[in-house]
């Protein structure tokens, strides 16, 4: 089969595939949220629809959240799975959206046209490149170019509960010579990415208890021990002078960036300050001596996430809190033991707390680190089509953020994945006015029309 009347057919459909868009879009499919549970169950009903148009044989499959889309082709050459999510994150706070996060619509900008709306990046959008690669295939030549399944979870904004057991459950279905993913970005505006290495992620959440209730700190001031005063004497201790993460053995199994992969990343000329000029900052504030993409990409971190204790409201109220709190995430790289590190910060902090206090811990979840190998043939050809399709040529690249769906793949269905996508730093996925570059949408669909084509070679 031919790819040029393919990457033709995709150009000219563009409107077409951008209103299918903007109408999946319209679902508000909060998968948090159960007051949009039916809304789930709608948006799995629309792709279960839009694929059969296609010619997949689809199915719903119930879980005990939301359930999956799973669809296949059939026919000849290599398998390829292809994993994206239709579920969305809430769109609060409400009031700093520009418009109705579920009345998307395409914005002219100085610097090109948008897709705005919730979802639009992440990861509706994206999802969508795939699919309308597919259907171009389709139109074009009655067939898809290889053997192709399709799988769609409505549960990944919300930790993907269901995910694991649904995998489990359908392995022999499910497996595939390669998956694909389409939830991450672009280096810069114009490199085509492909993610070799994904951070893991340990969520802990901790409360310090002192008093049995909020006292006054004129009357109790001095004599009673402050939980937010203890707290803050634990996240004080997290990181030493240079930056390193104090946790006793956390350094265990992480890796040296080895000099291959430190040249290849010297060469994609990041500019920290630039990178973080835009968020207003100008000072790396990591380990000290270390690259600032290995800081991003390939060391692991401890983050305050969140903390509250005492009066936050408006004024001001003299109080000594009875309780202290914080959420805190690392992540990981390597080899490193998320299981292991959660034992060994929770007796780091037990040590620390005075004996009129006590400290109890609340996990929110654990995974290792993922690291995809560039062994297998497919990559080779996927970096060859998005170079033919970009201005730049296609890079190997970290990802500092966390997609447990890859590391799945490999553990559960012992596949390897390529993560592939076209989203921009400032689509602002998770934020208020999430948007989507139609140009993204745009090659990001011909970016897959290629790589299918290559797959066959």
């Amino acid at each position: 089969m031919t790819l040029e009347p393919v990457l033709d057919r995709i150009d000219a459909e563009l409107p077409a595939a951008t209103e299918r868009l903007l109408d999946l879009l319209r679902i508000p499919s909060i998968s948090t949220d159960p007051a949009y549970k039916a809304e789930c169950d709608r948006a799995a009903d629309w792709l279960v629809a839009d694929l059969e148009s296609i010619g997949f044989q689809v199915s719903k499959r119930p879980t005990p959240g939301h359930p999956m889309v799973v669809a296949h082709s059939g026919g000849e050459g290599p398998h390829v799975l292809f994993y994206g999510h239709y579920d969305v994150q809430p769109v609060d706070p409400p009031e700093l959206w520009d418009r109705d996060p579920f009345d998307p619509q395409v914005e002219n900008l100085p610097t090109g046209k948008v897709i705005r709306g919730r979802g639009s990046s992440d990861d509706k959008g994206q999802l969508m490149t795939f699919v309308e690669a597919c259907r171009a295939w389709k139109d074009v030549h009655g067939a898809l170019p290889t053997n192709i399944s399709l799988f769609f979870e409505g549960e990944e904004e919300s930790g993907s509960p269901s995910l694991v057991p649904f995998m489990e459950e359908n392995a022999e279905e499910l497996k595939a010579d390669i998956a694909l993913i389409c939830d991450t970005g672009l280096y810069g505006d114009s490199t085509p990415a492909i993610i070799t290495q994904l951070r893991g992620l340990l969520g802990e959440e901790l409360t310090i208890t002192g008093p049995n209730k909020d006292l006054h700190s004129g009357s109790y001031g001095g004599i009673a021990m402050n939980p937010a005063r203890v707290l803050a004497k634990v996240i004080a201790s997290l990181h030493d002078e240079g930056g390193r993460i104090t946790v006793p053995d956390f350094y265990d199994g992480v890796p040296e960036l080895s000099n291959e992969l430190a040249a290849a990343w010297d060469d994609l000329k990041f500019d920290e300050k630039d990178f973080l000029g835009e968020v207003g900052l100008s000072i790396p504030a990591g380990e000290k001596g270390r690259r600032p993409l290995e800081m991003i990409w390939s060391r692991p971190t401890c983050e305050v996430n969140g903390m509250t204790s005492g009066y936050t409201g408006d004024g001001f109220k003299t109080v000594l809190p009875s309780k202290a709190s914080a959420k805190i995430s690392f992540r990981l790289v390597g080899t490193q033991d998320p299981f292991a590190i959660r034992k060994k910060f929770r007796k780091m902090v037990s040590d620390m707390i005075p004996a009129d206090c006590s400290v109890s811990f609340k996990d929110h979840g654990a995974g290792p680190a993922g690291q995809m190998s560039t062994t297998h043939p497919a990559f080779e050809k996927a970096r060859d089509a998005l170079s033919d399709e970009w201005p730049n040529a296609a890079a190997y690249v970290g990802c500092g953020g966390s997609i447990p769906i890859a590391g799945y793949f490999k553990t559960v269905l012992d596949m390897d994945a390529m993560l592939i996508g076209f989203g921009k730093d400032d689509d602002q996925i998770h934020s208020p006015n999430e948007k989507y570059d139609l140009s993204s949408f745009h090659k990001g669909i011909r970016s897959w029309a290629r790589i299918l084509h290559n797959l066959t070679q």
